[in-house]
Formats: C-alpha cells, structure tokens, sequence
C-alpha cells in the first residue's frame, strides 16, 4: 500500500501577539519619555530638564514614532510609587490606550522597588504595553526582558538601601556633631543663616512671644489657635488656619529656648519612608546654646511645668484664665470658677466664685473675688515672702535633701527587678518542664499559679516603688525650681506679674474677703 505524503502549509501570523493590531499595518508607535530626579536641588534641576529634553527630541527625531509627551516627577524617591503623581498620570494614560511605548533611563529610573517595578511592568504587559529601558537595553516584550528586569531592579533596590543607609549614617554624624537641621519652611521665628544654623526672624518672633504669652495667661493650646486665624496669622505651614497640634508643638520646642535636641525622629523604612518618633531606639543629641532665644529658658521651663500640670489626671485647669485651677473654697474644697455678670449691658464684670456655690440647695458663704482684688491679695502674700525669702531658702537648703532622698527607694527597686527576673525564670523553667516531662497537671498548675501571684506581687510593688520615686524627684525639682525663682526677686513687687505668679504660687484657699491664704509651691503659706 502506497503511503500518503503530508503537506505542511505555513500560515503567517498576522496579528501582533502583543497589541492585536496588524503586523503589516504601518501605523506609528505612540511613545511617551519617563523622566525623575530624586532631590530637588540645583544640579539635579539641570539634569531633570536635560533628560526631558533629550526624550522629546529622541522621539520625535524616529519617524515610525508619534511622540506623546514626556511625564516627569521632580524631586520625588523612586523607592515607592506612591506619591509620584507624574509616573501614575502616565500609567493610566498607558493603560487607557494613549500608550504604545514607554522609554526611560534605567531600571533605577522607573523604580527602585522590585515589587513595584514587576507590578507596572506585567500590569503593561498585559495590554500590550512596552518599556525600554535605555541603559540597560531590556525590552520588555522581549522574551528575556522580565528576567533581566527582575535582576536590575533587585540590584537597583540594594542600591537604594545602600544610599538610605549612607545618608542616615552621614545625618547622625551630624548630629552627633552637634549640626542643627531644621525644616525651615515649617518653622516659625527662625531663617537659615549662610551657616545654615537658625538665625533669628523678629517678624515672626513676635508671633512665638505671643503664643507662650497667651498660654501663661490662662488660654489652651485650642483656643490660642482659634485666636491666632481669627487674627489672620498665617501657620508655620503658611496656612490660614492653626490647629491646636502646631501650637502645642511650638509651646515644648527647645529650639525657642536657644538649645536643639537632635534625632527626635527616625526612619524605620528606607522603602516606605515610614518614619518613627525616637522612644530610646537610638542615640539623642542636645546642643545647648545653639543659636539666639526667642523665649527666655526660664519661662520656657515655666511653660512646660504648666503643660505638665494641665494634663488629664491632675488636671484642675479649665483653660480659660491663668486663675483657672488655682483658688479653692475653703468651705466646701471646690474650685473657684470665671462668671461674667451683666453680659449684655455696660456694667458688665468677670467673677470668680465657688464651682459649687449652690448645689444641693446648700449655698457656700465663702465670698466671690474681682481679678483686681485677687491681685491685691496676691501682691502682698508675696511681697511678704520676698522679705522672708533668705530665711525661706535656707530652710528649704537644709531639708530638701533628706526630705526627697530616694536611694533608700532605689534600693528596693532594684530588689524587686531582681525578685521578677528570677522568678520569670522559675516560670519559664516550670512551662520548660511540663513540656518535656510527663507531670501531675494539678500539682504544675498549683506550682504555676504560686509563680504567678509571686511575679504579680513583685510587679505591683515595683510599680508603687517607682511612683514613689517619681513623686520624690518631681517635688524636689518643684522646690529646687522654687528656690531659684523666688532667689531672683530682689525688690518687692509693685504689679502683678503673671510670671511670678505661675513660678510661686501652688494656689489660694478663700476663707473670706480679706481671708484669702495663699500656698505657694514650697508648702509655705501665707
């Protein structure tokens, strides 16, 4: 029997595989250029503006080529694309169907993210989308092009890590050298000198005085804010309005007093550029006397004691007055709160009086005060301790050391951090064991529960120890504090000073109208 001969007809393709359009069809690649620089210094302007140059002409110099445009991101980290609006416009635009070809630099030009640059580079595979990638000559429709992609930009994204971690190491040099840098742009009071240190701006300085101003007279953080749009004044963001985040920030920045307290955040991620308010993680730098005070260190420390006092817990300010929280009843124990008499008419008056002066039906006799008869009061009880003042000071020289002695206290905490280490380790060896060896459940878990009542018991303790030497060592810099303010008052007052008032006086306890005592913040009344 005679054997067939097979025929073998070749059909050609005649779609492209990758874009479904007719291989012969003469139809000219739309081609966009990608270019970004990551820093938005000078010497990078000139290469960003070179690169778009070099795209425009490049494609429209190829006459199978219709030139897009160029999409650009200047001053933008190729580790995420995230906030690289140029990359996402230009993405979109591709995927719409505006874009044939893409061309760039290199890998580490498009991105230096692995994950994000095989992502964008299959999302536009699929559509039939290609990149090339001038450096290093991948094409990605080409068959070895995700190969050579995913080795460049693993290499590019080493390198990126490389860079962070050069950069990082050169800033805490830095630091630790004691060179300041500061965003100047969102800071307020201060320029960049030719040094590149702060140097003082007295327009804007005038505005930081305001604000501590403010906030020793009785206002909040919310409240200054309020006051400060109302007013007109632009935010160190150059916003219209403040928020009271920005004025609580600006209340406990160091650099207002003249020092800088350097690394108070850090990067946890070169990719992402997370960054991470520094707990301890690593090394801090003080530089004290850096530049030129807006605000004396004296009332600087003044407000943060009072920033303290007003914190939920032991909070007894409203935050309205710098009366606020500091005069009792001394009938009832509540606190005098603001009441405006006569609003709406022309006798209108602020008076403080007993919170509670009418509850239950039971009305205080304790007396309403005027803020000048406040002042008056005030006036005398300190001018009285200024003339006491050195009898005052030895007194409080003499006893203050025994009086906040905590080494007796530190003693036993450091016992007690011994008595959990080792009884954590009993614990672990108990759990070690009943892992490993057949036991009696009831009698392990009655030896376990025995452990556990031990550690809580030591952990309590601890606990109660370190607040004990908490409250020691905050009384004794209240009383040191105290000391040095009231060892400045060298004549007697003739005014109410708002600062003399916020170092001395703890607060006043009203008996009667000319009863009022007054207790200052070493205990002394008078």
């Amino acid at each position: 029997m005679a054997r067939t001969v097979r025929n073998v007809t070749t059909i050609p393709a005649t779609i492209s595989r990758f874009t479904s359009a007719p291989i012969n069809e003469q139809r000219k690649r739309r081609v966009a250029g990608y270019a970004r620089v990551s820093t938005d210094s000078e010497e990078q302007f000139t290469s960003y503006e070179a690169q778009v140059d070099y795209y425009t002409n490049y494609i429209k110099s190829r006459d199978d080529w219709e030139f897009v445009k160029v999409y650009t991101d200047e001053g933008i980290s190729g580790t995420n694309t995230k906030k690289r609006e140029g990359f996402k416009n230009m993405i979109k635009d591709a995927l719409d169907g505006k874009i044939d070809l893409i061309i760039t630099k290199s890998v580490s030009r498009f991105a230096r993210n692995t994950v994000d640059s095989l992502t964008t580079v299959r999302q536009l595979k699929e559509k039939g989308i290609e990149i090339y990638f001038e450096k290093e000559n991948i094409w990605t429709l080409d068959s070895k092009g995700e190969l050579l992609i995913t080795i460049m930009s693993s290499l590019a994204q080493e390198e990126s890590r490389s860079i962070s971690e050069n950069v990082t190491w050169g800033q805490r040099k830095r630091f630790a050298d004691g060179k300041v840098c500061v965003p100047f742009k969102h800071f307020l009071g201060y320029d960049r000198g030719q040094d590149g240190n702060l140097v003082l701006n007295e327009k804007e300085a005038v505005i930081v005085r305001r604000i501590f101003s403010m906030f020793l007279q009785g206002m909040t953080p919310y409240g200054i804010a309020s006051q400060l749009t109302a007013d007109g004044i632009l935010s160190p963001g150059k916003k219209e309005k403040w928020n009271a985040t920005t004025v609580k920030r600006m209340l406990s920045n160091e650099k207002y007093k003249g020092d800088a307290l350097l690394q108070k955040s850090y990067t946890v991620d070169f990719l992402t550029k997370k960054k991470k308010v520094n707990e301890g993680e690593i090394p801090q730098y003080y530089v004290e006397n850096n530049h030129e005070a807006i605000i004396e260190p004296a009332v600087f420390e003044m407000v943060q004691r009072e920033l303290e006092r007003r914190q939920p817990g032991h909070n007894r300010h409203s935050g309205v007055h710098m009366f606020s929280g500091k005069i009792k009843c001394g009938e009832c124990g509540s606190w005098y709160g603001s009441k405006v008499w006569h609003s709406n008419s022309k006798y209108r008056r602020m008076i403080w009086q007993c919170n509670h002066k009418f509850d239950n039906g039971k009305k205080c006799k304790t007396p309403h005060l005027n803020e000048d008869e406040i002042k008056e009061h005030f006036l005398v009880a300190v001018n009285k301790l200024i003339t006491d003042k050195d009898q005052i000071i030895r007194n409080l020289e003499s006893f203050k050391d025994i009086l906040y002695n905590t080494k007796p206290l530190e003693i036993e905490q450091a016992e007690m951090q011994s008595e959990i280490e080792v009884v954590a380790g009993m614990m672990r060896q108990c759990i070690n064991e009943n892992a490993h060896i057949v036991l009696d459940q009831e009698k392990y878990q009655k030896r376990y529960n025995v452990l556990v009542q031990r550690f809580d018991y030591a952990k309590s303790k601890l606990a109660t120890i370190m607040g004990q030497i908490k409250d020691k060592e905050t009384r004794q810099a209240t009383i040191e504090t105290f000391i040095a303010d009231l060892s400045k008052q060298d004549v007697l007052l003739m005014d109410f000073d708002p600062l003399v008032w916020y170092s001395l006086v703890d607060f006043i306890i009203v008996y009667g109208k000319d009863d009022l005592r007054f207790i200052f913040k070493d205990s002394t009344e008078i």
